[in-house]
């Protein structure tokens, strides 16, 4: 009679293995993972902007990094982009740095393009971009997002205030089909 139980653990075995495996790989009913993306304009600089300059960011602008980077370090962040100016890969260093993930550069006046890596990314994702007071804000709405509190420009529409550089924002999208609705935006502030 000592072969009864082991006979009947096979056979429940046999009957639940299929009932199992389902659980056993992860598959769930919950949707894919959203993406996040964290959009911020660069760190104050050494030198004026305006007239098309590429200046390094000044003590202040370097301590603003570094307090970003204290910010991100246990965000999650599995990618980070920049574009091609100094100021903006110079702000985004020392977070990838301690990630040690590579910064993407994506041009500064392409921002369809930028928006597109965002949404090419894996569900679940976290991106961190910094841009530009003119730049973040349409990454934002690109995604789906708000920006709230813009200035108008005659030639970029609504952009960041010129002496603002502290705002970040956590844009989160479903990565379901219907893609933009659910998308919720908040805004944070960083560094002093």
């Amino acid at each position: 009679m000592k072969d009864a139980p082991t006979r009947f653990v096979a056979l429940a075995a046999l009957f639940l293995a299929p009932l199992l495996v389902p659980l056993a790989e992860g598959a769930t009913d919950a949707p894919p993972k959203p993406l996040t993306v964290l959009a911020f304009r660069h760190a104050e600089t050494a030198g004026s902007t305006r007239s098309g300059g590429d200046p390094e960011l000044s003590d202040g602008g370097a301590a603003r990094a570094e307090a970003l980077a204290r910010l991100l370090a246990n965000s999650g962040v599995t990618h980070v982009f920049s574009s091609e100016f100094a100021r903006t890969q110079a702000t985004i260093a020392p977070l990838a740095e301690q990630l040690g993930l590579e910064i993407q550069v994506v041009p500064a006046d392409d921002g369809a393009a930028q928006v597109d890596a965002l949404l090419d990314l894996p569900p679940g994702s976290i991106a961190a971009v910094c841009g530009h007071s003119n730049t973040v804000p349409g990454i934002v709405s690109g995604l789906g997002g708000e920006a709230r509190d813009l200035v108008e420009h005659p030639k970029y529409g609504g952009m960041l205030e010129h002496e603002s550089y502290d705002r970040l924002f956590v844009v989160t999208r479903p990565t379901t089909d219907d893609g933009a609705s659910g998308v919720q935006t908040i805004e944070l502030r960083y560094g002093d």
